[in-house]
């Protein structure tokens, strides 16, 4: 059974599935839609995507898709450590602005559901680390966009200096929370 182990920011999910354990290692399902559905994840996603980072340190995001391609997504980390963090771009919504955040590891299991009209991003917390997600939208560079992710506004402490990140051309030059023109919309009550 899944375990919804903290919701926030209207539809951030931190859940953990079981683990079936013994002397060989473990076991888990990291993803089945009858379980997820109950405890209100019901996403059809549509694909699957697989980041290696090398150090840490290394930031990837804060990103999004911008609609009609707006992304759901369930990340979870196969190998290493890594700070994830959701924050609300739905313009109206009461949490707009306001970011969750959630260490996720190999060790810990935890996965992460971020709604579409969230920013979503991380950083590495130890070299060599494997984050997958799922997301229920295809890919599109045209609505593929950032938000610079130590920006002052947001607030976000990522576990590591952020002077010292690892960032991609991209993200170095994503723009600051304030000239974000946020392309979703809170669809309220």
């Amino acid at each position: 059974m899944v375990e919804l182990v903290e919701e926030a920011l209207g539809g951030v999910k931190l859940v953990r599935t079981p683990r079936f354990e013994d002397e060989r290692g473990f076991f888990t399902e990291t993803w089945n839609a009858r379980a997820f559905a109950a405890i209100g994840i019901d996403a059809a996603f549509v694909q699957d995507n697989h980041s290696r980072s090398v150090r840490a340190g290394t930031v990837r995001g804060l990103h999004y898709q911008a609609p009609p391609f707006a992304q759901a997504k369930l990340v979870r980390v196969s190998q290493g450590r890594v700070m994830d963090v959701a924050v609300d771009a739905r313009v109206g919504s009461p949490s707009y602005g306001q970011h969750f955040k959630a260490e996720l590891s190999a060790d810990n299991g935890l996965q992460l559901f971020v709604p579409a009209g969230f920013l979503h991003g991380f950083m590495t917390l130890q070299d060599e680390c494997h984050v997958q997600y799922k997301v229920d939208n295809y890919y599109d560079r045209a609505s593929d966009g950032a938000v610079r992710f130590d920006d002052p506004d947001l607030g976000i402490e990522w576990g590591l200096p952020a002077a010292n990140a690892i960032l991609s051309g991209k993200d170095a030059d994503a723009p600051f929370w304030r000239e974000f023109a946020s392309p979703f919309v809170w669809p309220g009550e």
